[in-house]
């Protein structure tokens, strides 16, 4: 209770009370009683337990206005039916008895994401109907979960694995937190020889190696973390051993340090084996804020019971099982992996001990709930997806052979981009396409059948990556593959150098994007990939205007607005792209024209961007010609960068004063009076630009 005790103390300003926490069996029964109205108490429902020899829990609030919110309402709710101690002789009965007795007029809310409706156990028939139902397709739709993916790594393991699958189909999970002892004890005589078996230092020697292999595929391919849930503590020791021979450097003693931990719970009587592993209150908190900052190298944890509930930790995306669960059990575990992080296209549940028919049986108890949608697929749904766009970007190189991909990716890499980017929205498709193959790819990259696929998807990732570095993308594309979590998909040096740099493959020298020489124009022009020389053209043309106008309206929208309006039609296909090519290299040697009369005119930047903003009047630059527009230039920057204040632009009376000012300057150096207004408008919208530099 303690992360929803946290979650409403801090909203004590809209609860207008403080909530409070019960931390003993006293402590609940004192806050109870006194409470005459009003009042937040969180606590568990273990203790709502009996004292000493009562037979019978004591009423402690009969107010008619308490209302009980049970979150994960399907556990520890069911216990109103009498069983008797046959070493005592009494009839004992279970929390939800206790309960009700203590507060008998009180209303009961249950919030579960697992309702269980057994024999023994419903909920419904404890909470009554349901008020509300958001279920798992709801929380996808609304972007609220990403999907769950499950993968079976059962076939990669010989070790005992028949025993094992025997064991498996009649064990139950051992719960800590289980009311019935005798059922308790006697899920744990098979749970231990399950145990021998599943902790046997061949197998576990076999588990590690693989999941060592499996993860780091998987955050090569996204970054996040992992859980790995195992049957005992030992059983997390020893994996852990295992695992730190095959890596380590992920070991650390240091709770502050080390890319794997084990989080168990434990004492000073402890064997051992497992102090190393047993951390006091804090230093647990310490490893949980580690393990939940996505930028902290603390990438695995090892756990049993602890973290397995309402514990959020959005970048955890694969969740390793190695250990029997079943039923509102493994819904509640494996959705720790189905948290949105950045654009994690979803969670992946990897099996190593057998739970695909629990995953059946949870679904069909979740499906009778009136749940829509599925708690897991199956990873092989995303491999048919991955072989499905694929099967479009092959399309999209028809009339282009590339199948000596795996040998020459360094050579064709520039012949496939020209060859993407001459198709009819060739550049926009096929980003679109590859978006979804890499989204599917890190969904099901650890099965055989895709690893086989991996060179071919590095290569047109690596065509991906070259047409978003050198030429120009939407900046909404831009900026999601910067904040993305999903990795480059490069399989090689070789092709990973090709995306680096892509001028020296088509035979370029590599720019200096502040001058475009005319030898670097000439090269492309003779460039024999006319679609990939315009798009790189493009985009060191713009990059260029870009960086060297960023202060200057009028330069900035004098060649900007040229460049679009060539590329506009180019794309509607009115020219082709030999002519759009020489008009580029055109608009380059102007604009190298432009940035060197910048120099001749003696002037300062400021002074130039308010030359340009005057000059930009035809019938000005005749009647007064350049020296009398350099001295307006210079007076009116004076003149403004003495008048603005910080907030200038929003204070209209300001505003006033300054269009003013440029008015009065103007009509002293006679600049003709049928542009005036437009050149005062330029003026202050010019001074906005340069204002954050003034301040």
């Amino acid at each position: 209770d303690g992360q929803l005790f946290n979650t409403f103390c801090g909203a004590q300003e809209l609860l207008r009370q403080t909530p409070v926490q019960a931390d003993s069996r006293d402590e609940l029964r004192e806050l109870l009683a006194a409470r005459q109205s009003g009042g937040i108490i969180f606590t568990t429902v273990q203790k709502f337990s009996l004292v000493g020899d009562e037979e019978a829990h004591p009423v402690l609030s009969a107010r008619s206005n308490v209302v009980v919110i049970s979150d994960e309402a399907h556990r520890s709710q069911y216990g109103f039916k009498a069983k008797l101690d046959t070493k005592t002789g009494q009839y004992i009965y279970g929390y939800a008895k206790h309960l009700r007795d203590a507060i008998p007029n009180a209303s009961f809310i249950g919030f579960t994401g697992t309702p269980i409706a057994l024999e023994d156990k419903d909920t419904r028939a404890v909470f009554g109907d349901y008020v509300s139902i958001y279920d798992i397709q709801d929380a996808v739709d609304d972007g609220a979960t990403v999907p769950i993916y499950y993968e079976s790594r059962l076939a990669k393991l010989d070790i005992n694995k028949a025993a094992i699958e025997e064991l498996n189909q009649d064990v139950e999970e051992v719960i800590e937190d289980e009311e019935d002892v005798d059922q308790r004890e006697r899920t744990k005589s098979k749970w231990a020889a399950l145990e021998k078996l599943v902790g046997a230092q061949p197998r576990l020697k076999e588990v590690a190696e693989d999941l060592v292999r499996h993860f780091e595929e998987r955050t090569a391919l996204v970054e996040g973390k992992g859980m790995i849930v195992s049957m005992s503590r030992e059983i997390c020791v020893h994996l852990y051993n295992e695992i730190i021979k095959l890596r380590p450097q992920w070991h650390d003693l240091d709770p502050e340090k080390g890319a794997i931990k084990i989080i168990m719970t434990g004492s000073a009587a402890d064997r051992p084996l497992l102090q190393p592993h047993i951390y006091n209150k804090q230093t647990k908190k310490r490893l949980e804020k580690r393990f939940k900052d996505a930028r902290d190298p603390l990438k695995l944890v090892i756990v049993r019971d602890m973290w397995l509930t309402g514990f959020d930790c959005p970048s955890c995306h694969t969740m390793y099982v190695d250990k029997p669960m079943r039923g509102h059990n493994l819904m509640q575990a494996i959705a720790r992996v189905n948290r949105v992080f950045k654009d994690k296209p979803g969670g992946l549940v990897v099996d190593y001990i057998g739970i695909a028919n629990e995953l059946k049986q949870a679904l069909k108890i979740y499906a009778t709930s009136q749940g829509k949608g599925t708690p897991t697929l199956r990873a092989e749904e995303a491999l048919a997806i991955l072989l499905e766009k694929l099967d479009v970007v092959r399309g999209m190189f028809h009339g282009f052979d590339y199948s000596d991909y795996k040998t020459r990716a360094h050579q064709i890499l520039v012949l496939a981009a020209n060859h993407i980017l001459g198709l009819k929205d060739g550049k926009k498709r096929f980003l679109d396409v590859m978006a979804a193959i890499t989204r599917a790819f890190t969904l099901c990259s650890t099965l055989d059948e895709a690893a086989t696929l991996r060179k071919e998807i590095a290569f047109f990732a690596a065509i991906k990556a070259a047409i978003v570095k050198f030429t120009t993308v939407d900046t909404k594309r831009l900026e999601e593959d910067k904040n993305s979590a999903l990795k480059q998909i490069l399989d090689n040096a070789v092709i990973a150098e090709g995306v680096a740099d892509i001028f020296a493959l088509a035979g370029l020298d590599k720019p200096n994007i502040a001058l475009l020489s005319d030898e670097f124009l000439e090269d492309v022009r003779r460039m024999p990939q006319r679609n990939l020389a315009l798009e790189l053209l493009a985009k060191l043309l713009r990059d260029a205007i870009k960086a060297r106008t960023h202060n200057n309206v009028v330069l900035q929208m004098k060649f900007g607005d040229r460049l679009l309006a060539t590329l506009n039609r180019y794309h509607a296909r009115a020219i082709e792209a030999a002519q759009v090519i020489e008009e580029l290299i055109q608009m380059a040697k102007e604009f190298q024209q432009a940035l060197q009369r910048d120099e001749e005119l003696g002037l300062n930047p400021d002074e130039v961007a308010f030359y340009d903003a005057l000059a930009n009047n035809e019938s000005a630059v005749r009647m007064l010609g350049d020296e009398i527009l350099k001295k307006i230039a210079v007076e009116i920057t004076e003149k403004l960068r003495n008048s603005t204040s910080v907030d200038w632009q929003v204070r209209e009376s300001v505003r006033a004063k300054l269009r003013n000012l440029v008015r009065r300057t103007l009509r002293k150096w006679k600049y003709p009076p049928d542009r005036q207004e437009d050149a005062v408008e330029l003026v202050l919208k010019q001074a906005e630009v340069l204002c954050a530099g003034w301040a």
